[in-house]
């Protein structure tokens, strides 16, 4: 029997009510013995004297009475639906974009899509995984690289102003981004390129970081399937500290995720957090950005702890 998550009493303390109640209790007495008030006592004595023999053989007069409306004028016909409901299915948008399309409330159609069993969204199979973390700061690194523009005043996407024109042949800045699979500390670089030798240069220049901090060298480095990361440069550096490679599957993101949800984080609260006046001045700040990520910012991974917490100390640094 489904019982409201909320009920001020279950099944037998309905029944329990009733039987003090026969026995000669009031309802200001019986609702005080089962700790209940005496209009949840009214209710429950008044659908018992209400219900018919049937009910009360099969204890159909004990099920909770839906809480909708008995009147909702405002409700939408199933004509007025219709059109919210085949606008779903062509499109598959949610109700933000629904709402333009239809020319009804965010709420009303959010509130016909659940109604239907539509308010999720249709999504392709989608692979098993699992999450993963090695036990030892510095065991695995992951390694990818982010591309940014270059620009050298604000655009209209940040200023919402179209008469200033428009940054052209300005190019293009790359991100390298190294970062530790347990303890989520990041190394990043930006560079002008992101060919063989920028990413094998970068690679050892991070490993040069990690040992400083403490950390030996790593078991295995994680990249995706670019060429760049196949390089004689990138490849002997792996060689000379006994690290294996390891390539994500084709479409498969997730395998390196750690990286890419980094590299998410870096977009939301650094390149595209303030409006920059150009990229020579967003870049100068990333330095200060990664030394608050890595020393104060909470992750949520780490129990609000900031990535630092899990290397600091390794080899008795001072605190």
């Amino acid at each position: 029997m489904k019982v409201h998550a909320n009920a001020a009493l279950g099944p037998a303390g309905r029944i329990a009510l009733i039987d003090l109640v026969e026995s000669g209790s009031t309802l200001r007495a019986a609702a005080a013995a089962l700790n209940v008030a005496p209009a949840t006592a009214h209710r429950w004595w008044h659908r018992w004297l209400e219900a018919s023999d049937a009910e009360r053989r099969s204890h159909a007069w004990l099920e909770d009475r839906s809480s909708r409306p008995v009147r909702q004028p405002r409700r939408l016909s199933a004509a007025e639906e219709e059109p919210i409901l085949r606008a779903r299915r062509q499109t598959n948008f949610g109700p933000g974009r629904l709402a333009g399309i239809c020319r009804r409330a965010r709420s009303t159609i959010w509130k016909v899509l659940h109604r239907h069993g539509l308010s999720r969204r249709r999504r392709g199979q989608r692979q098993t995984f699992r999450r993963y973390e090695w036990s030892r700061p510095g065991a695995l690194l992951h390694m990818d690289v982010k591309r940014l523009a270059r620009f050298q005043f604000p655009g209209h996407q940040a200023t919402g102003d179209r008469t200033k024109g428009r940054n052209r042949s300005v190019g293009w800045v790359y991100l390298h981004v190294v970062i530790d699979d347990n303890s989520r500390y990041a190394y990043v670089e930006q560079h002008s390129r992101e060919d063989a030798a920028t990413n094998a240069s970068c690679l050892s220049r991070a490993l040069d970081h990690f040992r400083d901090l403490g950390l030996d060298p790593p078991e295995a480095v994680m990249t995706d399937g670019a060429k760049v990361y196949g390089s004689l440069a990138f490849q002997a550096i792996l060689t000379r500290i006994g690290a294996r490679h390891i390539k994500t599957p084709p479409y498969t993101p997730r395998w390196n995720g750690k990286a890419e949800r980094f590299i998410r984080t870096l977009q939301d609260e650094w390149a595209y957090a303030g409006q920059w006046p150009n990229s020579t001045e967003r870049a100068r700040a990333l330095r200060s950005f990664l030394r608050y990520y890595n020393r104060a910012r909470p992750h949520s991974s780490l129990g609000d702890r900031p990535p630092t917490s899990r290397v600091h100390n390794l080899r008795g640094q001072v605190s």
